[in-house]
């Protein structure tokens, strides 16, 4: 059966709430777009979300969805997932809710190699309470928290995802949406855990205190985060401020639910909560 885009939002609630300039309706419409390019029922999608303002993005999904905690998003997905495999289950976070407050169930989803698709909008900071720093603000950028300069490294996010044990970790930008969709629909497709980390803009917060606008933070993306191939043509010491965006890990390592079954394969008198021969 085909399905419209349009099939997977909750078209009654738009418009959206978010900022002008800011990415996120672009994310939500990219992945309404890769889920009706891959066909999935939309009765067999589940969204999971946090707080934030991408926590909000549950509200526009007319699939299934579960709006929890703050940086819980990858907890719940998990139990959902576990407990009833033939769901899609597709968690979506900010950068606070996945990696700063999330950061832990990040790790250890990643470590589990659960069959869920993160999509991280990476805005660079805590965009809902008034642009604190998070765990993904550049060192030295300005945040209500930090108004003389972040004084903390960032996270990697793809390269945490790789670390931990993901199969999938890719990063791409609200700008560059057919590559933002080619990467969702390879990380559906993906058995373990995958996560797709995009930059979106926050002009209302980050942008206005580093000089970036709505305009300017899209021009941002389009020119300083490259290819692997053009950002290896920059000299070394002139990278500061690029970025890179491509697939970073791709593998085909057994997820979790693999390893349950074929544990309780071999030890089935436990999984009944049973004694064996006793």
């Amino acid at each position: 059966m085909s399905y419209a885009y349009t099939d997977y939002l909750n078209m009654k609630a738009l418009p959206n709430m978010w900022c002008p300039g800011c990415g996120n309706g672009i994310i939500v419409r990219s992945v309404a777009e890769s889920l009706a390019q891959m066909g999935l029922s939309p009765h067999k999608v589940v969204i999971t979300t946090g707080i934030g303002c991408f926590g909000k993005a549950d509200d526009y999904f007319a699939t299934h969805t579960f709006h929890g905690s703050h940086g819980r998003a990858l907890a719940f997905a998990t139990g959902i997932k576990a407990g009833n495999p033939e769901l899609h289950v597709i968690a979506l976070m900010g950068d606070g809710d996945a990696v700063t407050i999330g950061g832990n169930h990040f790790i250890h989803t990643a470590r589990r190699n659960m069959n869920i698709t993160a999509i991280i909008a990476n805005n660079l900071n805590y965009g809902m309470t008034g642009g604190q720093y998070s765990a993904t603000s550049p060192l030295g950028s300005l945040t209500s928290t930090a108004p003389k300069g972040v004084p903390e490294q960032a996270f990697d996010v793809t390269a945490l995802a790789g670390t931990a044990g993901a199969n999938y970790a890719a990063r791409t930008t609200a700008y560059h949406v057919l590559q933002l969709k080619k990467f969702i629909v390879a990380a559906l497709q993906k058995p373990g855990f995958s996560a797709v980390e995009v930059m979106t803009p926050c002009p209302t917060h980050f942008g206005r205190r580093n000089t970036k606008g709505q305009q300017a933070m899209m021009r941002y993306f389009k020119d300083r985060v490259l290819s692997q191939s053009r950002y290896d043509q920059i000299p070394a010491e002139k990278r500061e401020g690029y970025m890179v965006r491509g697939i970073f890990v791709d593998r085909d390592k057994p997820d979790f639910l693999t390893h349950y079954q074929k544990i309780n394969a071999i030890h089935p008198e436990q999984e009944k909560g049973g004694r064996g021969n006793e």
